[in-house]
């Protein structure tokens, strides 16, 4: 039905999370229609975005050198950690501006159904930078779903004996809710009141 330069496009576009038939369609026939600036411009952003973006070498988060902005923040709280499931959560506490510790990032979640093992998922990664560094708190800002909560227990079970408070989250998040859908208010609420689990 459609040129085959405009039938990849669409293929392409399907690539994309969330990204289904109808809205692919309506993105490329969007990209058609840009002025040659502006598809040169986004052309350019696509590639410097993948050449360019790589993983903080301390908490994995995303940057463009070997250490992320906050890593490098010499005026953040050195003493807790908020461990998290991707970048895009930090990006949203970010927004929230309540919260000014450290990060790290999990390479996602422990999951039976998609066998993602502790392994998997760079707890190893964590646990050393926990011994290293002297962190009072830990807070597990992950997903209030059953791989969450999996991961949540298991990550204070590996911290079981050590000196820290191991907090999460508190229920201003409803149970399944996925946080990057939050609002800033409610996870502002959420780190503010979060609970002591260990």
């Amino acid at each position: 039905m459609y040129p085959k330069s405009l039938r990849d496009l669409i293929e392409s576009l399907k690539f994309l999370s969330g990204v289904g038939e109808k809205t692919a369609v309506r993105y490329a026939f969007n990209i058609l229609n840009l002025s040659e600036d502006k598809m040169l411009f986004l052309e350019e952003s696509l590639k410097a975005a993948k050449n360019n973006i790589r993983k903080c070498q301390i908490c994995n988060h995303l940057c463009e050198g070997d250490i992320c902005d906050i890593c490098q923040d010499t005026l953040r709280e050195d003493n807790v950690l908020c461990v998290v499931e991707d970048p895009k959560t930090i990006f949203l506490f970010e927004n929230s501006s309540i919260y000014h510790g450290k990060y790290h990032v999990l390479e996602g979640l422990i999951s039976l159904n998609n066998q993602y093992n502790p392994e998997e998922i760079g707890l190893d990664r964590l646990l050393d930078r926990i011994r290293k560094e002297n962190y009072s708190e830990i807070i597990l800002a992950l997903k209030a779903n059953i791989d969450g909560e999996t991961t949540s227990l298991y990550i204070k079970k590996i911290l079981e004996g050590m000196p820290i408070t191991v907090t999460k989250l508190a229920s201003g998040i409803p149970l399944g809710a996925d946080i990057e859908y939050i609002d800033n208010l409610t996870l502002a609420r959420a780190i503010k009141d979060r609970k002591k689990i260990s």
